[in-house]
């Protein structure tokens, strides 16, 4: 089975290929550009220096690409780590919506929050998508609430969740993590070698 590599730009690209801007690492090591194949002497005919110094030029124009610093992630199939994460957060978002849909209905429509609480009840928030599509069929009443979410929903994404500070946490989250890992890996090996 190809797996997918990721080049510089964000393309994907099969394994037998490169990217034409960077060279991708990946298992097997670098897969970069293959050079064109100029002609050596014996294979055409001799029109003197000009010809000799024209192929040295070209083989001087041709520029290794740059290195692309990419790490290379596999079991994605066709997907992505970001197409993963997108994915999930999707569930969360629609998670949101339907916090903040059931919020709003219980100050002024506590008929319509009583029939989508007890839809929730019934129904898994885990996949998005799935708990949509029941909610659009149950009823006229619920295909309103369905409609709402979905409103509520790409409106949040769009205009209220603060992505800037999602990146910052979650850098500093991994790096408290690791930190903290490290130092009790250190206290706890430096307590076994000073009961030796």
């Amino acid at each position: 089975m190809l797996h997918r590599l990721r080049a510089c730009a964000g393309a994907s690209i099969p394994t037998t290929m490169a990217s034409p801007r960077c060279a991708v690492l990946h298992p097997a090591g670098v897969v970069g550009r293959a050079r064109r194949r100029l002609p050596l002497d014996h294979e055409q005919p001799l029109w003197g220096t000009e010809v000799r110094w024209r192929r040295r030029e070209r083989l001087v124009s041709l520029e290794t690409p740059p290195q692309c610093h990419k790490m290379y992630v596999p079991g994605f199939g066709e997907g992505s780590p970001e197409k993963k994460a997108a994915r999930n957060l999707q569930h969360f978002f629609n998670y949101i919506a339907v916090r903040v849909v059931l919020t709003q209905l219980e100050s002024y429509n506590r008929e319509a929050y009583g029939e989508l609480m007890e839809f929730v009840n019934r129904n898994s928030l885990n996949d998005a998508d799935t708990f949509c599509k029941k909610l659009i069929r149950e009823s006229p009443r619920h295909k309103q609430l369905a409609m709402r979410i979905l409103e509520v929903r790409s409106a949040y994404v769009k205009n209220d969740f603060e992505w800037d500070n999602l990146k910052r946490l979650s850098f500093k989250m991994v790096d408290e993590a690791n930190t903290k890992l490290m130092r009790d890996y250190v206290l706890e090996t430096s307590h076994i070698e000073d009961e030796k």
